[in-house]
């Protein structure tokens, strides 16, 4: 199927006299015949047993997740944050690094700078546009895996995905990305040579802003018998001993996830949830478009005022991540631009605080056109430096065109821009 028709058809098929909708089912518990049927589960979990591991509505949506991405499989979790964690922390122990690209979002971060580190887990940064010889002397020897975003949150900048899985399959390491804001219909980024997506479901996904969510992806492409990873590779003493590879083959990085990860943190959505954010993804294909047209002429009416000192989005010809963006967006940047007032903060404020259709939310890639001050809002947490290696001045705006008719949006622009 096309993938605008897996947006609508994937993940649930009903048979003959059950219901067209994608039920929800609403239940944590399922009822088996015998204890022995139960304790089966527990050596070869194939079918539902209790929801904070799966549940009938979820799998629905991580099978839809998985098409849409060209992946093998899909586990949901309750937010963003909780799918990159566990796209880690399936791969990394204690006294392990993994390395990442600057630039992304500023919860993530703090999350690999801060909270992993308390784990034991390093996190080395690299500039998404460094060198061959910068990228490769980042790899160390307990480097476990490497993590970029298609587009980042707020900066824009677009990762090189086949520069960066070339050198992670170099070193014998999946290459993660963090696709939220191309979604599977701008970009997939496993046909570029990524091994793990993730994204925060909570944006263009949902679209509607009516749950968080998360979900990772998992190609099933990458080699876990390489010698790297012998947890996947030996016994696991906390699920009877399974040997992931042994047991599941091209699904053991989805499956420990599940019953590990899943299993301990509990980090799993709601059956109502998952429905809800099916919704969206039956209109995905429709939405992206529109946000992106809406979005370009946003762009270019803003790198013509004067009262704007500088406006980033990938789409714009004189962008310097215009030829990336050609190769792995070609059919649009979402619709989320970045700009800098004149004035500085102060302006910024005054602007933003002068908006009248927009919304002033602490949010992004909604319906509705949405604008933050990354500086004193997403990335608050962060210190001056972290900031400018983020790509974000104290002046940055996030701007995040929503569905309306795109001369309300800019009219609300420029009537905000007459009172800085």
């Amino acid at each position: 199927m096309k993938i605008e028709t897996q947006c609508i058809h994937e993940g649930y098929s009903p048979k003959n006299g059950e219901p067209r909708v994608m039920p929800i089912v609403q239940s944590t518990t399922y009822r088996f015949d015998s204890t022995e049927h139960i304790a089966s589960l527990f050596d070869m979990p194939t079918e539902f047993m209790y929801s904070r591991f799966a549940n009938p509505t979820c799998d629905a949506v991580e099978k839809k997740l998985a098409a849409l991405e060209g992946g093998l499989a899909a586990m949901l979790t309750s937010s963003g944050q909780a799918a990159n964690l566990f796209a880690i922390l399936n791969l990394c122990n204690a006294g392990d690094s993994f390395i990442a690209a600057t630039g992304i979002y500023g919860g993530t971060v703090n999350l690999f700078a801060v909270t992993l580190k308390k784990f034991g887990i390093e996190c080395i940064w690299v500039s998404p546009d460094a060198s061959d010889e910068e990228l490769q002397a980042a790899f160390k020897e307990n480097t476990r895996a490497v993590f970029g975003e298609t587009l980042t949150n707020p900066a824009l900048t677009v990762l090189d995905i086949e520069r960066f899985a070339k050198f992670a399959h170099k070193n014998k390491v999946p290459l993660i990305v963090d696709n939220t804001f191309p979604t599977p219909i701008l970009c997939k980024p496993i046909d570029f040579g990524a091994d793990i997506v993730t994204h925060s479901t909570s944006k263009y996904l949902d679209g509607h802003a009516l749950q968080c969510g998360g979900v990772i992806i998992d190609s099933g492409k990458f080699d876990w018998k390489n010698g790297n990873f012998p947890e996947f590779t030996e016994p696991d003493e906390s699920y009877h001993g399974i040997v992931y590879t042994e047991a599941f083959g091209s699904l053991a990085y989805i499956i420990k996830a599940r019953m590990q990860l899943m299993r301990d943190f509990g980090s799993y959505p709601s059956a109502h949830s998952a429905f809800l954010l099916n919704i969206g993804l039956e209109t995905l294909h429709l939405r992206m478009k529109e946000y992106c047209v809406n979005a370009m002429q946003v762009a270019e009416f803003l790198a013509k005022s004067d009262k704007i000192e500088k406006v980033r989005y990938p789409g714009l010809k004189n962008d310097r991540y215009y030829t990336l963006a050609r190769k792995y967006l070609s059919d649009g940047s979402s619709g989320v631009i970045n700009f800098t007032i004149k004035g500085g903060r102060e302006a910024a404020v005054r602007f933003m605080d002068s908006l009248s259709l927009a919304s002033n939310v602490v949010h992004v890639a909604d319906i509705r056109t949405c604008v933050l001050h990354p500086a004193s809002a997403t990335h608050r947490q962060l210190t001056d430096e972290q900031l400018s290696a983020a790509g974000i001045d104290a002046g940055m705006i996030r701007f995040s065109c929503g569905l309306e008719h795109v001369d309300d949006i800019i009219a609300d622009i420029t009537q905000a821009l007459e009172k800085v």
